[in-house]
């Protein structure tokens, strides 16, 4: 992700419950005094001390003073420990003289707490922009590493008293992978998914957007996106790989590459992310959505998103000094499961072995495994929810980091009432050596992932030097083999970011898989092409369906080469599929990002991926080309 230099871009276009009540809340926080370091957090008693609950009596210059002081913790501390949740109760935020300009950093969660988007209004921006990484903070500015951030639940009226005439042009949420945006209400100004207002070269590699209501949306630099479920005024532009599922307003795909829109009228399959909320009386609640099959359009637009209420006071709120089993003694007694932020040691796993439970993280709260464990395991029985959680890889190898059901055990999950895991993401490396097999197994049938980002890591902090030398060291030592392995049957995906494994970054076995979005680099970093072989073919495709499966689908994939150590490195295909009528991919794609070179799209068709090329995706309309 950190290399990438061949974007091509168009910058014009661009247990503990909680029993509060709202006024033992606010007057909590009316009495907090303001800090000039990080800020005090009301509510520490219930949620951790990471998490700050604002309400609308409170002075626009304390909350502004607050966000400002973890933003600048935060805006450049991508591989730190530190995690934070900002939740406003229901009410209007900021003033036509005051407006609240909201800068969302490394590993924070801007949310708000009613029951419906607009409930929370923040007159205002909620922003991330390019960081520059190089000549002192001055250049290099790009927004490719700008991950783990949150938004949701909550209007936004865009107003940009105070800022420069290019900032004033819209909000700006220049971001890449893991990092969502859903429930939201935008108006009143432009959203740019791209800041051309930092000098450049402003490169973006997101992301993703679902039941939100938009405003004219600039994709800019972009190279891939999701929007699901959602309303849009319009869309601008596109560079590789632009899907839309379910979306009011979308654009049409019928010029596909040229722009590199798909579009699917509906989604096939649906369940939204559970969301924190504080009902009329006060009490804190938690609304988990219902299944919808073939959907469009927001969940929201009549009033509450259909679906059921848990209280809280049915969750064990666990922090990062809860032993795993005491985690697991309150879910066998069928309590849900709540993670303040903070970063997990987890040294056995967290079993959900219950239908219907629902594993609900706030502030990035993140799992690390330790001397080999499998972080979180989950049983093939229905109804499971597992929402806002990333679980790391340890120097120790784990076989798997998050399973779900047992490999040659029977499923009882239904098409019904689905497994769904929601802004789900795993890291191999970066802020400290990581080792896996697989990181994420999928072997229940019935199972929704909507939206992961599964990545080995191409930087960090590790202790490598930098250059070939220490990229070659990378390969054998933060090591995952297997990102996505799907062995169950009638397994979704919308959203399916995948990268720099060192085999297979994606095998799926089992029969009626769907994907809508497929994102892929193939590693960075094999030291020579006898390092990167699938026995006598040279490389591993970036998404690969079983040879024995009989039906399979792909609405929009990208597979990217970039092999720094070699770039004479060939990967023989960036897709491998099984010839048959029941498996078709649609709207794919492969790019050179200046070092390596795939052969075909797949299965031996399309152009070569080369250096002659480089930044100019190979498309294939569809497959079997008809």
């Amino acid at each position: 992700m950190f290399r990438r230099h061949h974007a091509r871009h168009d910058t014009t276009r661009r247990a503990v419950t909680l029993g509060l009540t709202l006024a033992t809340i606010a007057a909590t926080v009316a009495s907090t005094s303001a800090s000039a370091g990080p800020p005090n957090r009301p509510g520490r008693t219930d949620l951790g001390s990471q998490v700050t609950i604002f309400h609308p009596g409170m002075p626009v210059s304390r909350i502004q003073a607050s966000l400002d002081a973890v933003h600048a913790d935060q805006v450049d501390n991508e591989m730190g420990r530190q995690r934070y949740a900002f939740l406003f109760l229901p009410g209007s935020y900021g003033t036509a003289e005051q407006p609240l300009h909201i800068k969302v950093g490394y590993y924070t969660e801007i949310a708000g707490l009613g029951a419906t988007p607009t409930d929370v209004v923040i007159n205002g921006k909620i922003e991330a922009y390019n960081r520059c990484l190089t000549e002192g903070g001055t250049a290099n500015c790009i927004a490719l590493v700008n991950f783990w951030r949150t938004l949701s639940n909550l209007s936004l009226r865009v107003d940009a008293t105070g800022q420069d005439e290019c900032r004033s042009s819209a909000n700006f949420w220049a971001v890449s992978q893991a990092v969502s945006m859903r429930r939201v209400d935008v108006s009143g100004g432009g959203l740019s998914l791209m800041d051309y207002c930092t000098a450049g070269p402003q490169y973006a590699s997101g992301g993703f957007i679902a039941d939100s209501r938009l405003p004219a949306t600039t994709n800019g630099s972009q190279q891939q996106w999701l929007t699901r479920n959602s309303e849009i005024e319009s869309w601008s532009n596109g560079v590789w790989n632009q899907v839309f599922a379910g979306v009011v307003g979308a654009p049409a795909d019928t010029a596909f590459p040229d722009p590199p829109y798909t579009t699917l009228e509906t989604t096939p399959l649906r369940r939204e992310k559970p969301y924190l909320f504080v009902d009329s009386r006060g009490a804190y609640q938690v609304r988990v959505p219902a299944v919808q099959r073939d959907s469009r359009g927001i969940s929201w637009g009549d009033g509450m998103t259909p679906g059921r209420t848990i209280p809280v006071r049915d969750f064990f709120v666990a922090t990062p000094a809860d032993p795993v089993h005491v985690i697991n003694r309150q879910l066998a007694r069928g309590r849900h499961l709540l993670l303040t932020p903070g970063v997990y040691d987890i040294e056995r796993s967290i079993a959900v072995r219950r239908p219907d439970t629902v594993v609900l993280g706030i502030g990035h709260a993140t799992l690390t495994a330790r001397h080999g464990a499998v972080p979180l395991d989950v049983a093939a029985v229905p109804g499971v929810v597992v929402a806002g959680v990333t679980i790391d890889a340890g120097e120790r190898e784990s076989p798997v980091l998050l399973r779900v059901g047992a490999k040659h055990g029977r499923s009882s999950s239904t098409a019904r009432n689905p497994i769904t895991l929601s802004d789900v993401y795993f890291r191999v490396g970066g802020p400290h050596v990581g080792r896996t097999d697989i990181a994420l197994e999928i072997n229940s049938d019935h199972v929704l992932i909507d939206h992961t980002w599964v990545w080995r890591a191409d930087h960090g902090v590790e202790g490598f030097t930098e250059g070939v030398n220490g990229d070659t060291d990378r390969w054998h030592t933060n090591t995952g083999r297997y990102g996505v392995v799907v062995n169950g049957d009638h397994v979704t995906a919308t959203g399916l970011f995948v990268e720099h494994f060192q085999r297979y970054n994606t095998v799926w076995n089992g029969e009626h898989g769907r994907t809508v979005l497929y994102q892929n680099e193939l590693p960075y970093d094999p030291p020579a092409q006898a390092d990167w072989m699938n026995g006598e073919s040279p490389g591993w495709a970036g998404y690969k369906v079983g040879d024995h499966v009989r039906h399979h689908t792909l609405h929009g994939g990208g597979v990217y080469v970039f092999n720094q150590n070699d770039p004479s490195i060939r990967t023989r295909n960036g897709f491998e599929v099984p010839v048959r009528p029941g498996v078709r991919l649609h709207h794919i794609m492969t790019v050179n990002l200046s070092a390596g070179v795939i052969d075909h799209v797949v299965n031996g068709v399309g152009e070569a991926a080369d250096m002659a090329r480089v930044g100019s995706p190979v498309y294939l309309v569809e497959y079997p080309v008809r």
